[in-house]
């Protein structure tokens, strides 16, 4: 099954901006303040550590007085109609909220492309266990996360929370899905790059820093070692 789509974000409320509906479900995690919420008439309240589903074509309108800042979700996902806010099944949501709203400001985090379909995993109840999947790893998009901090020491705990895995199950995946240990696909990320920055003209000295060998020497055994596999 694939991933859900929607948008995350983290948004702050203040004055009301009027009554409206979207075609898609949006769901709202409070982080801090209170959000005085009307859907279809009915009015309800989210303080921090309260959340709430609003169903496509649901007419409502939102204000804070004192400002309130919520983890906002819009997604079509059809899943989200099982998972009315229950506070004894999403308090890993609400934990999880904070976690996204942090990631989301950092540079570069797969927090976008994953959060999604870790808050439908968390928030949804026991009897939805049945729907849920594996959620699928990305493996350009973690390359490219990985390519632009190989000056850094990366572990295999750094990568695998990138993709919100534990180390081992993440050495499990990448052994499967690529046929590579995380040194090995580590490394083949390592190569990838100097060969593109030797090839654009950069020193050997220079890439060996850029690319986290330890000395030139050892960028020139690795690219000794890639011409003779490829003859």
């Amino acid at each position: 099954m694939s991933a859900p789509q929607g948008s995350l974000s983290l948004r702050h409320y203040g004055a009301s901006h009027g009554s409206h509906a979207h075609e898609h479900f949006q769901v709202l995690l409070g982080l801090d303040g209170v959000l005085d919420l009307e859907v279809q008439g009915r009015g309800r309240r989210i303080a921090a550590g309260q959340g709430c589903v609003i169903a496509p074509g649901d007419h409502h309108d939102f204000e804070s007085r004192e400002g309130s800042r919520c983890i906002v979700l819009d997604t079509p996902h059809t899943a989200w109609a099982r998972c009315a806010y229950d506070p004894a099944h999403t308090a890993q949501a609400i934990a999880l909220g904070h976690y996204l709203a942090h990631a989301l400001q950092q540079r570069g985090s797969l927090a976008q492309h994953y959060g999604p379909a870790l808050l439908l995993e968390a928030w949804a109840p026991p009897q939805a266990a049945s729907s849920r999947y594996q959620r699928p790893i990305h493996w350009k998009q973690l390359a490219t996360w990985t390519q632009q901090r190989l000056h850094e020491p990366l572990s295999v705990a750094q990568l695998a929370a990138q993709v919100f895995l534990s180390p081992t199950q993440f050495a499990a995946r990448c052994r499967r899905e690529t046929g590579l240990s995380v040194m090995q696909w580590l490394r083949r990320q390592r190569l990838a790059l100097a060969l593109q920055l030797r090839g654009r003209g950069m020193s050997v000295a220079d890439t060996a820093l850029h690319c986290g060998y330890h000395s030139p020497s050892a960028l020139t055994a690795a690219l000794r070692r890639q011409s003779g596999e490829s003859t």
